[in-house]
């Protein structure tokens, strides 16, 4: 049952990242851009929903509302002020821009809460799960976790297929320009997509901290590296690539931590990265766009 127990758990960890790493993949898919801040809207959510539901009292329901508007708000006004003038820059210095909202973010959680660890409260409160006559027990968070999951993979896919702003957003990062002499507007569409990502960040956010409940200015950094390679590891640009990354690499992360070494497992799942880029450079469900010159 030990397996089975670290297996659940990795898939649940895995469906976090696979949330996270929709951000990326629906930002890059459709605005060609790497949003690196995207890991600290995810610690932004956490402190929002910590200071509702922990500071002020309220039901945990309402501190994801809360967190879902805020982390929304941020996004749109993220891309409003740092990325939009800078749509006809160069890659490099979206990047860098990234990084700087990125360490600003982190700094006002500094200067707002400082460094010391928070307690976060779970805000799954449902009972435990316990099999086989007790050999096996599934966490709520954990349930709760994957099932999150795969509804956000099915609703945003019906999204993205079946909506008149899915089509735009599909449209958008076929051909931008395109796109924008058909009367699509290119920075709604844009704004939209920053708007979703960074509502499923908020909600990854609720997620995370209830299975890891110590909450600080850096909680969302490490897992916005790893999503973003989960992103990577399933094909960028791919809804379902970003499932199976997510979910791949949260099995790996908790099995090497399991077998081989909890101070080795990061470095096993980058190296499993490397061998998959090295065997197949747009990831599992990536695919090689032809430019024309």
């Amino acid at each position: 049952m030990g397996f089975l127990s670290y297996f659940i758990s990795g898939v649940s960890l895995g469906a976090v990242y696979a949330i996270i790493a929709l951000g990326y993949t629906m930002v890059y898919g459709i605005a060609r851009m790497l949003n690196f801040a995207h890991g600290d809207i995810i610690m932004v959510g956490g402190f929002v929903i910590f200071t509702v539901v922990s500071t002020l009292g309220m039901p945990p329901l309402l501190g994801i509302v809360v967190a879902v508007a805020a982390c929304t708000l941020l996004g749109v006004t993220t891309e409003r002020v740092a990325y939009r003038p800078l749509r006809e820059a160069s890659s490099l210095a979206v990047l860098i821009t990234a990084i700087g909202v990125s360490y600003l973010l982190q700094n006002i959680a500094l200067l707002v809460f400082g460094s010391n660890p928070r307690q976060f409260t779970s805000v799954v409160t449902l009972p435990n799960l316990v099999l086989a006559g007790g050999a096996l027990t599934i966490s709520s968070t954990t349930i709760v976790t994957i099932i999150s999951c795969i509804i956000i993979m099915i609703g945003l896919t019906a999204f993205i297929n079946k909506t008149k702003m899915g089509q735009a957003m599909l449209a958008v990062s076929e051909d931008r320009g395109a796109a924008s002499l058909m009367g699509i507007d290119v920075n709604k569409t844009i704004a939209v997509t920053f708007a979703i990502g960074s509502a499923l960040a908020a909600i990854a956010g609720a997620l995370l901290c209830s299975a890891y409940p110590s909450l600080t200015p850096y909680t969302g950094s490490m897992p916005g590296i790893k999503a973003f390679t989960a992103a990577v590891f399933g094909g960028i640009g791919s809804i379902p690539g970003a499932l199976i990354g997510g979910i791949v690499l949260g099995v790996i992360e908790n099995l090497s931590k399991a077998y081989i070494s909890s101070q080795l497992s990061d470095a096993i799942v980058f190296a499993v990265l490397i061998i998959v880029l090295l065997v197949r450079p747009t990831g599992i469900l990536g695919r090689k766009i032809n430019e024309k010159v």
